[in-house]
């Protein structure tokens, strides 16, 4: 029979909430509520005029090609770093859990990315591959490979992604190292006592138990794809070249901030939040039928 908490003064738990409610009221609902409404209206650069013109600014967006072909583009930058980031961290995560006790330095080194900044992450990844002083550039170049992001789309996109996934393996890291740590170790040595082999121990017991870790990254991580790598694009390839890395939300920057269409990219921040959000509660609805608890 579980305790019921209760508080002696009826106002306390509101009181308690209160700062977290604000904080979401300022910082989402009301944000969210503006570029709604903002997308409405047609206005100048400096919002002295306005002038309602319903859904013309969604309807000039499905009509830009440009526009269609970001989505294409985000889908495939999302998927990239994703599937990346997440592949690599559960790659380390099983090596560092191994030797858990003699690897603290290579678990510190491996957490240290996480806090470098998505912009900063973006430059060191601009010299690194930069086709005239960059060192991985001059490797690809050993291996007959022709490296110059500038004029190739492909390679740019590719370069982002790496760069991003870079950013996000140390947080992904943490929770699958967390994961491997808390399955009981009297599951794996009944599986070795079956003469289970190492791969087939990992596929048929530790990845179904890393299920619920697994499908939280899954979910924050297309999130981070799709909202917060634009610093990291911008400081990178700026969108290009020909709009190759022009990724919706840097499209919502671009349109908005260069090209002063307030209207059309409150539009754009609508759309991408709507697209989010059913992205994941499609996660959520058929995903997670297979996470086992």
């Amino acid at each position: 029979m579980q305790k019921r908490v209760t508080f002696s003064n009826r106002w306390l738990p509101y009181l308690l909430v209160a700062p977290q409610i604000a904080i979401t009221l300022v910082f989402f609902i009301w944000p969210a509520y503006r570029a709604l409404e903002q997308s409405f209206f047609l206005e100048d650069a400096f919002g002295f005029s306005r002038h309602w013109v319903w859904f013309e600014n969604y309807a000039a967006l499905f009509r830009d090609q440009g526009y269609l072909r970001s989505f294409w583009t985000t889908l495939l930058f999302g998927l990239g770093v994703t599937a990346l980031s997440m592949s690599l961290a559960l790659v380390f995560a099983v090596a560092a859990n191994r030797l858990i006790h003699t690897v603290v330095p290579y678990r510190t080194l491996l957490v240290w990315p996480y806090a470098v900044a998505p912009a900063l992450a973006g430059v060191v990844w601009y010299f690194l591959m930069n086709p005239s002083l960059g060192i991985v550039a001059y490797w690809l170049k050993g291996a007959g490979i022709e490296w110059n992001h500038y004029v190739n789309g492909d390679q740019a996109l590719a370069l982002v992604i790496v760069a991003a996934a870079w950013k996000q393996i140390s947080y992904n890291f943490l929770f699958f190292l967390a994961g491997l740590q808390s399955i009981p170790k009297s599951l794996i040595e009944a599986a070795a006592i079956d003469r289970a082999g190492p791969v087939r121990r990992f596929w048929t017991i530790t990845f179904p138990l890393l299920s619920p870790t697994t499908f939280f990254l899954l979910v924050v991580n297309l999130v981070y794809a799709f909202f917060d790598t634009f610093s990291l694009i911008h400081a990178t390839t700026e969108g290009g070249p020909a709009d190759a890395t022009s990724i919706l939300v840097f499209r919502v920057y671009n349109t908005g901030f260069i090209g002063q269409d307030y209207g059309s990219s409150a539009a754009q921040s609508v759309i991408l939040m709507v697209l989010v959000i059913a992205m994941t509660a499609i996660q959520f609805r058929y995903v997670e039928r297979k996470v086992t608890y």
